[in-house]
């Protein structure tokens, strides 16, 4: 049975090869991913599935992501009290958490977790959630050895080499936009140093290696229906071996800004220290097991993450726009720009910042 794109209830080949509860009943296109084309699948027992095809472009070694995520879930469930704290992924009858058709498409399966996901907080408290969502990921995961995982996007965070690739891109100027661009060229090249701090850490065991999600929006955070309380996190095709400061880094980038990442009024864009705080109070009640160095280092994560966006926007935006998707022609200078306003003013709150971690950490 060949795969049929969906416009109404149907069952596609992959559904017969994991080992699910029951015989499959249907199939219907479910939510809204750009990424991966997925499914919601019933059996005749009333369980529910998402089987999911896994984009081959975006990631290129669906095996190796499919043994990190396999690892993970398989560790994660072994660790929580409740079911529903955990994504439950489904072997095949071979017993791997992946099935290859005969169109070299990557196929996975996994319980159907049923709450709510939100692409903003609603309220602060909604915010809080997701601290405690990404919190509880790093700490559940603590004992997991990070570097038995697989590096899905090698050097994703190593702030070093994103400068070289900068710098080579400056070097180069193929699309002649660098003349426009000094004062954010002169803003990246003026904290080279400071930006490469936490990839020296890193390499220096400073910071231990620990399991990262790399993608800690809010929408991938599963909150109950009922209670609001965050339940699980999503998405696990982006977890890697990395630092807790890059999910707490990303974390505070995205939510604790007062403006979209592509905002053209600069004006409008800030650090919100009330979200900061909040969000620094749930991840760390959520996990105990960072270190004092680790802990003293969150403001720091914070400015080095949302520096290297940046410079990953500039960078592109130099090159010619072929790896962020864009949508007019300056669409990565006005994010780049937006990002390193964001710097700018943690670095006038940066006192701020460092009391707020200090006094959390001391309670």
């Amino acid at each position: 049975m060949r795969l049929i794109e969906l416009n109404q209830n149907k069952i596609v080949a992959p559904a017969y090869h994991f080992a699910i509860s029951g015989q499959p009943t249907s199939c219907k296109v479910f939510g809204h991913g750009h990424i991966n084309y997925t499914l919601l699948m019933n059996t005749d027992t009333g369980c529910q599935y998402i089987l999911q095809r896994i984009n081959k472009h975006v990631f290129q070694d669906p095996k190796a992501l499919m043994e990190n995520v396999g690892a993970i879930s398989r560790f994660l469930q072994e660790k929580v009290s409740n079911p529903r704290e955990a994504l439950h992924f489904i072997p095949t009858h071979e017993g791997v958490y992946y099935y290859l058709d005969a169109d070299a498409q990557y196929w996975r399966c996994y319980e159907f977790a049923n709450g709510i996901c939100l692409e903003a907080p609603e309220t602060e408290a909604d915010f809080y959630e997701s601290a405690i969502a990404f919190g509880r990921f790093q700490e559940l995961l603590s004992d997991f050895p990070a570097d038995t995982l697989i590096e899905t996007i090698p050097e994703f965070h190593n702030t070093i080499n994103r400068y070289r690739l900068f710098q080579t891109a400056l070097e180069k100027d193929v699309c002649n936009r660098a003349k426009d661009i000094q004062p954010e060229i002169s803003f990246i090249l003026a904290r080279k140093e400071e930006a490469g701090t936490l990839q020296r850490m890193r390499e220096s065991g400073e910071l231990p290696l620990r399991v990262t999600h790399n993608d800690t929006k809010l929408n991938n955070v599963l909150l109950d229906k009922e209670t609001r309380k965050a339940l699980c996190v999503l998405d696990l095709d982006t977890v890697m071996p990395g630092l807790s400061l890059y999910d707490f880094g990303d974390s505070i980038r995205f939510g604790a800004a007062t403006a979209e990442e592509d905002e053209k009024d600069l004006s409008k864009m800030s650090l919100n220290l009330r979200l900061f705080e909040i969000y620094t109070r749930g991840f760390l009640k959520a996990c105990s097991s960072l270190t004092p160095l680790e802990v003293k280092m969150l403001p720091m994560g914070a400015k080095i993450i949302t520096l290297e966006l940046a410079v990953r926007f500039l960078t592109d935006y130099l090159e010619g726009d072929h790896y962020f998707k864009t949508e007019y022609p300056e669409h990565n200078l006005v994010r780049a720009r937006a990002q390193l306003k964001l710097v700018a003013d943690m670095e006038e709150k940066w006192l701020q910042m460092q009391n707020i971690v200090e006094q959390i950490a001391e309670n």
